[in-house]
């Protein structure tokens, strides 16, 4: 396939994905590719209730969905997605990737300036991915996203040209996360490894002060490249780690807008919100995010795969899904929600077998059953589950313990293969290969795989996929790789949470987008 011309004309998401599910194109939603909104009223702060504290301020180091919200706002990307997946123009107005696929240039916009003044260019995208990719002292956890891309180099002052190994069909939906965000060299430079207590972008808003466990506060950017954007003069987030605190303050009217909303109260808020006078209306969307049981293979007792098997047995995953859950989700079968592009709805997960997962203790040598402990991040909705899991593999003679602890110490623990177990739920991305792959590759050992799993078979297939532009040829990888997963059982798939935003009627011109990111540029308050 020629994708010499990717990056102008309307092209949609069948025929952006027939292009690779990476090749890009730009949509026209006007020359900014923003909507303009005549009603509009300026001025006001929103208030956000996000999950947790932010981990970091850095996109290159960050690891945690939570950090993400802030960044929609902070950081400008190269590209973007809109609510159809499809990609759209950010800091980079136009790209082509060469015959080969292993060149990717791209236009940058002109007349962009950092918060702190210095400009935007090509020698400033450079520098980012100098930082990402080849810096040996900056400890990127970009790397895994940007692996394929050999060389960076400057074309002109606008132009920048990406190099790659070999085709990699992902990199643009790469770019329209944290791989893409630009961060000012200036900053970065003089700050050092603490330049994310200090973050400067290119975004509609500004960092304007931060207190630890409590909010975060963003002012508006007054020299934004969109001279008429963002209408809002502040964003303040607000930490609310408790589910039902998060709930209560938006139904009370102490913030504007809820991300992640609690599964178990979605039936109870939906009949709510379709009340006659309800100040908050209940956003749904398919699902995009997993969650699953990571098994650690490096140590006992998983690295006795008759005992991963078992596990994977005792657990029911309709029931997770429909009693736990309270249908606000779909009982996961591997990687790949129903809301993506690899989705399969003829794989299924065999149901659960209590007799099976004995025997498989059996055969491991486990004939008096199995005890190890579950490590979990903290929230009211992931205990709930893991105690619904605690209960279901007590009946296959399997006893679980069960420990929460905060944000960054779970983060140091998982990354350095420390637990026996974890609950992990990953947010997920438009394109499969980042839901997959930083997780059962050798790649992703230190970063996000926290099973410590490494098959060359599987590695094999997946580096098949990255160089594949042919969407079918793609799913069919990936099918592949989802036979043998179940097989080997690193992960035990829980279940796809469906997108949910919990929103103050007050709150105009919000989009909601299919990756689960809040994106307030074109949002306003209308009292």
């Amino acid at each position: 396939m020629n994708l010499r011309s990717i990056g102008s004309g309307r092209i949609t998401r069948r025929r952006l994905l027939a292009a690779g599910m990476g090749a890009g194109a730009a949509w026209a939603l006007g020359a900014d590719g923003t909507r303009a909104s005549a009603q509009a009223r300026r001025g006001g702060t929103l208030r956000v209730g996000i999950d947790g504290d932010p981990v970091t301020m850095d996109p290159h180091r960050s690891q945690a969905y939570v950090d993400r919200q802030i960044y929609q706002s902070l950081y400008d990307k190269f590209v973007d997605t809109d609510e159809h997946l499809r990609i759209v123009p950010k800091l980079a107005t136009a790209w082509t990737i060469s015959p080969d696929g292993k060149t990717a240039t791209f236009k940058l916009r002109q007349g962009v300036r950092f918060h702190d003044g210095t400009p935007f260019n090509a020698d400033a995208a450079a520098y980012n991915f100098h930082r990402m990719l080849f810096d040996p002292k900056f400890p990127s956890f970009r790397k895994s996203e940007l692996r394929p891309v050999t060389k960076v180099t400057v074309v002109d002052a606008y132009t920048i040209a990406l190099s790659m190994s070999q085709p990699y069909s992902p990199l643009l939906y790469a770019l329209t996360d944290r791989a893409g965000m630009m961060v000012s060299p200036a900053a970065a430079e003089q700050a050092g490894l603490d330049y994310g207590l200090h973050p400067v972008g290119t975004g509609p808003f500004l960092f304007a002060e931060r207190t630890l466990q409590d909010h975060i506060t963003l002012r508006r950017n007054p020299h934004y490249w969109q001279a008429d954007r963002p209408y809002l003069d502040t964003i303040v987030y607000r930490v609310f780690t408790d589910d039902n605190a998060r709930v209560a303050n938006l139904r009370s009217g102490d913030i504007d807008i809820v991300s992640l909303v609690p599964l178990p109260q979605v039936r109870a808020l939906k009949q709510q919100a379709a009340q006659s006078g309800s100040t908050f209306r209940l956003i749904e969307r398919s699902p995009i995010a997993w969650a699953a049981l990571a098994l650690n293979v490096t140590k006992p007792p998983f690295n006795n795969l008759a005992l991963r098997q078992a596990l994977l047995a005792a657990i029911d995953q309709q029931a997770i899904a429909n009693a736990v859950l309270q249908g606000a989700a779909y009982p996961a079968y591997g990687f790949f929600p129903n809301g993506t592009p690899a989705y399969d709805p003829a794989w299924k997960l065999p149901p659960r077998n209590v007799a099976a997962a004995k025997a498989k203790l059996q055969e491991g040598g486990a004939q008096g059953g199995l005890e190890f402990t579950m490590l979990s991040p903290a929230g009211g909705q992931l205990l709930s589950v893991l105690q619904a899991v605690q209960s279901m593999v007590a009946d296959a003679q399997i006893q679980m313990k069960i420990n929460v602890i905060e944000g960054t110490e779970y983060v140091a623990q998982v990354t350095k293969l420390v637990p026996q177990a974890t609950l992990v739920t990953w947010s997920g991305r438009p394109d499969p290969d980042f839901d997959v792959y930083p997780f059962v590759t050798q790649s992703g050992i230190g970063s996000l795989n926290y099973s410590g799993y490494a098959s060359p078979r599987v590695q094999d297939i997946l580096d098949s996929a990255r160089a594949e532009y042919d969407v079918a040829k793609r799913r069919g990888l990936y099918g592949q790789v989802t036979r043998i997963l179940a097989q080997d059982a690193p992960y035990v798939p829980l279940y796809f949470p469906r997108e949910y935003k919990l929103v103050s009627t007050k709150l105009e011109g919000f989009v909601d987008q299919p990756d689960g990111m809040m994106r307030f540029h074109e949002a306003w308050l209308s009292s």
